[in-house]
């Protein structure tokens, strides 16, 4: 008889926690096997990281941590390598080695979430015995986010438990973290990836008041890997394909705003993001608001969850 097997892909959020220990106490007896995976791209906060480690401790998740693995000069797809909470990179190493080969993630080339955490986590689980399509795969969305789920979630065996069968709101689960003797300590804004470029550019310009420094590594990004990318290889002729407007280089914010284009933004002033794990008042602002699915935490086998021509597929 097949296993009945369930992985579990942990963001690091305080929305996938909830599932993740949800699961564990009520499936226990529905699945044979159950793994719980927490894919680190170098540029979670420490406070992330740290939230990881508390719910492994104090509620038992037993996370396997992992980290993508870029290989350089060759056609092979990430793999991945499984670290600790100790040995975690903290200063962005997996995440550059993306963007030497494949270069900077933005709204137009948005494969930093299939490189760097759906990859390795495909990786990991072949490396256990667990084919394509063997296994159920939980992703924590909730029942206010059904835009994101993937439309091909049956075919990939992917579920949403906050959907169905427990359909819970963003409320619901600060409502159960206020009871909890610990939670993510960082505001909802802030996210994984600090600087994520899917984040609302209210959030982005808060993050930078906070922080400046926050975005040293897309500076540093931006001014050493600007010219990376697949729209600058040339053909046999030696020519640019498609050419470019003179000038162009990758920067990872939208309308093709660069970490400069930011500070000058942050120079005008503006009102900062409010903190979405307390309750709040909002008014929408069509152009400081506009976001990419990237709230707390940023999910694999989501809709947003797309990408360019990026063979994932890594050798055996």
């Amino acid at each position: 008889m097949t296993p009945r097997r369930l992985l579990i892909s942990f963001s690091g959020g305080e929305t996938s926690a909830y599932m993740t220990q949800l699961i564990l106490r009520a499936w226990r007896q529905r699945y044979d096997e159950i793994v719980v995976v927490f894919a680190n791209t170098g540029e979670e906060e420490e406070a992330c990281l740290e939230f990881v480690r508390l719910c492994d401790e104090l509620l038992g998740f037993g996370t396997v941590w992992l980290e993508a693995v870029i290989h350089h000069g060759e056609k092979k797809g990430p793999t991945h390598r499984i670290v600790t909470f100790e040995t975690a990179s903290r200063h962005g190493e997996p995440f550059e080695e993306m963007i030497r080969k494949y270069g900077i993630p933005n709204p137009k080339f948005p494969h930093c979430t299939r490189v760097l955490k759906k990859a390795a986590i495909l990786s990991y689980a072949r490396s256990i015995g667990w084919e394509p399509n063997t296994y159920d795969t939980a992703i924590g969305i909730r029942a206010d986010e059904i835009d994101r789920m993937t439309e091909d979630k049956d075919l990939r065996r992917v579920i949403y438990p906050l959907v169905k069968p427990w359909p819970t709101s963003k409320p619901q689960i600060n409502y159960w973290w206020h009871r909890q003797p610990f939670r993510l300590a960082s505001k909802g804004y802030r996210g994984n990836c600090t600087t994520c470029w899917k984040k609302s550019l209210r959030k982005l310009l808060t993050v930078m008041d906070e922080t400046p420094e926050a975005f040293d590594f897309n500076r540093r990004m931006e001014a050493d890997y600007g010219l990376v990318g697949a729209e600058f290889g040339k053909d046999a002729a030696g020519t640019l394909p498609v050419p470019l407007p003179p000038g162009y280089r990758r920067t990872f914010f939208r309308e093709n705003r660069s970490v400069a284009d930011l500070e000058r933004l942050h120079a005008q002033g503006f009102t900062p993001a409010e903190d979405d794990s307390q309750p709040w008042e909002f008014i929408f602002d069509a152009e400081l608001d506009v976001g990419g699915g990237c709230g707390e935490s940023c999910e694999v086998w989501a809709d947003d969850d797309s990408g360019d021509d990026i063979d994932l597929e890594a050798a055996a």
